[in-house]
């Protein structure tokens, strides 16, 4: 078992889980591993390598060869690189969120990025952003965050997002489209969205920025961080 400590951020898209993660590693200086992203990444790789989404072995095979790395502090400034390439104005597109929830299910598939995930787990630490980051990556995370949200309220936050970055968003659209992929990624039947039964929750519904990262600063304090 590794000694090299990590915080395990779990959590539905839209409930500020990259926030969280990333004020945590200002806090901390430990490095960052957005979980959903390298399935966005992998599904992406998949399309324009011509592999059908539900030919899961030919996707997870794809695995391997990604070179990802994540850069950047801040919400203005972070990047994900895909091959030295910037990715991150398509790994943030709604569709390509649709095309990760279809390839999330595989069994291949997840297994294919469990080693890829578990291998950003570098000293000094390591802040993990995911669905099951402290249940089946990293089960023995030393604090273990999962926040949620109401749909209502995640929908407000992503059309916010969205319109931020200059892309046109329907709320009703984004409130279907929140729910659906909620059900896909809780009724799974590898890794369904849960809580750790030892991860602290946090409802941000509601909660100001300020209000959470208080929240989530008492709970670091109490763990050693």
């Amino acid at each position: 078992m590794s000694t090299v400590p990590v915080i395990a951020v779990d959590g539905p898209a839209g409930v500020g889980k990259g926030m969280v993660t990333r004020w945590l590693v200002q806090r901390t200086g430990f490095h960052r591993l957005d979980s959903g992203a390298l399935y966005r990444i992998l599904a992406l790789a998949a399309v324009a390598a011509g592999v059908d989404l539900d030919a899961h072995a030919a996707v997870a095979a794809l695995a391997p060869g990604l070179q990802i790395s994540f850069t950047g502090s801040s919400e203005d400034d972070e990047a994900i690189l895909v091959g030295g390439q910037d990715w991150t104005r398509e790994l943030r597109a709604e569709t390509t969120g649709a095309l990760a929830s279809r390839i999330a299910v595989s069994p291949e598939v997840r297994e294919a990025l469990l080693q890829r995930q578990r291998d950003f787990r570098l000293a000094p630490g390591l802040i993990a952003d995911g669905r099951d980051m402290g249940t089946v990556v990293f089960p023995d995370a030393r604090l273990k965050l999962f926040l949620d949200a109401s749909p209502e309220e995640r929908a407000t936050r992503r059309q916010r997002q969205l319109s931020k970055a200059g892309i046109a968003a329907n709320f009703a659209t984004l409130c279907e489209e929140i729910r659906a992929r909620d059900a896909r990624d809780r009724g799974r039947a590898v890794a369904p969205l849960k809580p750790a039964s030892d991860a602290h929750l946090i409802d941000t519904t509601g909660l100001s920025p300020e209000a959470v990262l208080a929240r989530v600063e008492a709970l670091s304090v109490a763990a050693g961080f």
